[in-house]
């Protein structure tokens, strides 16, 4: 049994030089190609829209953490059983590491825009592990020692010792060589922006700054959400960037950064929500965008009397993200970014340019990284969520949520606040919230300072906390009168609807 566990041993220890190896070399040529996050990617792309959201709903953004461990521990549970086969024979081993490596490099070559070179780091991993498990099946055999019979034995464990204690100081160095190289190569590019011909007025002080617990004003870019298939960030660089707007257009045009830059920039402050926020969820966030008018752009390619219905955007790995056309054209501030909170974009947030269409969920109107615009129709073509039976059009729907005090929170009896934001981009704003104590009746909250109607709306309301448990409720009415509705609906495939109710106890 020792024995066994030894070579399933040598089997997960090779494995994990090899997988090293790849993301070291990935990291100098192109980090999405690593063996284990190429995997992790295809199995994004594979997985049923449900589990996703369940992943999601469970994991918040540690779902991609969770996915490339579940990768890796899948990939290390096969690893142990080559390592039991090259006990047999060698042969058995090596083959069972080949064909591992060989997966991620067929799913490197099948990735959109995909080159020859994304192919190395898999064959990194596998000369790598097949070398690593060969060291240590050779140093694991007796040689013969003189003297005392056990000499041989001996020198056996010995080997294994050197060996293993080698490849794992190896395997350590070189992903943790992989991940700093990554990390350097993805590092935030600053930009100088040339202020915008069209600025946003001065955004008011927001109740944060007076009522603790509410969320502040303005999102901090730091803790500005981030949801995406991305498992790494992707290399752009700006110098050589280009957008392209093709398909149903009288002429096809190409804009460098530096043509943006030099055209008129507008500043908004506008709220995004991701449409896998559930109700009372933290995944929309609220800052200060600087960009083109997206008419702007496409008024240089000609759009009128085209028969397109979609914007069909690209970015620079091939994800697609489809626009209802007639909505981003209809005078709203929709505009291809290139700055946020006043500095250019953070490479998470789609450097060096990325698509803002207020009032939509981000899976239909904010693609980051965005290098393609084609004018298509929803008939001839169909983005990725498109294609997972996602919504088409989806605007975004009324929603609050409560801040503070937090669910299931204790807090002290006497004079306190509930508080928190609304949001109701694009349809008039926000105008009224109301709070319910205990089932009890609507009371109307008071609101903090407006910043438009594409932006959320703080609010809160005195609250005197009585000792027991109290549950707690929020709804928000927009500019059109139209209340938040109480009806449950799960984010897929439109975006979720429902009133948020926590519990309270007051101690």
């Amino acid at each position: 049994m020792r024995t066994r566990l030894l070579h399933a041993g040598f089997g997960v220890l090779s494995t994990l030089v090899g997988v090293a190896a790849g993301h070291l070399v990935a990291a100098a040529l192109e980090p999405a190609s690593s063996p284990v996050l190429v995997v992790g990617s295809t199995v994004i792309d594979l997985t049923p829209t449900p589990m996703k959201e369940w992943a999601i709903r469970q994991f918040g953004t540690h779902d991609k953490t969770v996915l490339v461990g579940s990768v890796l521990a899948g990939v290390l549970l096969l690893a142990a059983v080559a390592g039991l086969l090259a006990q047999r024979r060698f042969a058995y081993g090596a083959a069972l590491l080949v064909v591992l490596t060989a997966i991620p490099a067929v799913a490197a070559l099948s990735r959109p825009g995909a080159e020859a070179t994304d192919v190395l780091p898999s064959v990194a991993a596998a000369l790598a592990g097949v070398a690593s498990l060969a060291w240590l099946e050779r140093a694991a055999r007796p040689t013969p020692a003189r003297g005392d019979g056990d000499g041989g034995a001996d020198n056996g464990r010995r080997g294994v010792l050197v060996a293993g204690g080698v490849l794992a100081v190896g395997a350590v160095a070189m992903g943790g060589a992989g991940r700093w190289l990554t990390s350097y190569r993805t590092r935030s590019v600053v930009v100088d922006l040339p202020a915008a011909a069209d600025p946003a007025p001065a955004l008011p002080a927001g109740l944060d700054q007076r009522v603790p617990g509410i969320s502040p004003f303005r999102t901090p870019v730091s803790d500005f959400y981030r949801v995406d298939t991305r498992l790494t960030l992707p290399l752009v660089d700006p110098d050589n960037w280009t957008l392209t707007i093709d398909g149903d257009v009288e002429r096809e045009v190409t804009f460098t950064l530096d043509d943006l830059l030099a055209m008129p920039l507008i500043e908004r402050d506008i709220t995004l929500t991701c449409v896998s926020n559930e109700v009372g969820g933290k995944y929309i966030g609220s800052t200060r965008w600087r960009g083109v008018r997206l008419t702007d752009l496409l008024d240089r390619a000609g759009i009128d009397g085209t028969g397109a219905d979609q914007i069909l955007s690209t970015d620079v790995d091939g994800m697609t993200i489809s626009t209802p056309l007639d909505v981003a054209t209809d005078g709203r501030d929709a505009m291809i970014a290139v700055g946020m909170d006043g500095r250019s974009l953070p490479r998470e947030h789609g450097f060096p340019a990325r698509m803002v269409v207020p009032g939509l969920y981000g899976f239909v109107s904010a693609c980051k990284w965005i290098t393609r615009m084609t004018l298509t129709t929803y008939a001839e073509q169909d983005a990725y969520w498109t294609q997972r039976d996602w919504a088409t059009d989806a605007p975004i729907k009324i929603s609050s949520r409560i801040d503070t005090p937090k669910p299931l929170a204790t807090v002290d009896p006497g004079r306190t606040v509930i508080g928190g934001v609304a949001w109701a981009q694009h349809q008039g704003g926000i105008t009224k919230v109301e709070v319910r104590v205990d089932g009890g009746p609507w009371q109307p909250a008071r609101l903090g300072p407006t910043a438009g109607n594409d932006y959320w709306r703080q609010w809160y309301l005195p609250w005197t906390a009585e000792k027991g448990q109290h549950t707690l409720a929020v709804r928000a009415t927009d500019g059109d009168g139209d209340v938040q509705t109480a009806a449950r609906a799960t984010p897929f495939p439109s975006g979720s609807t429902g009133i948020q109710e926590i519990v309270v106890t007051v101690s």
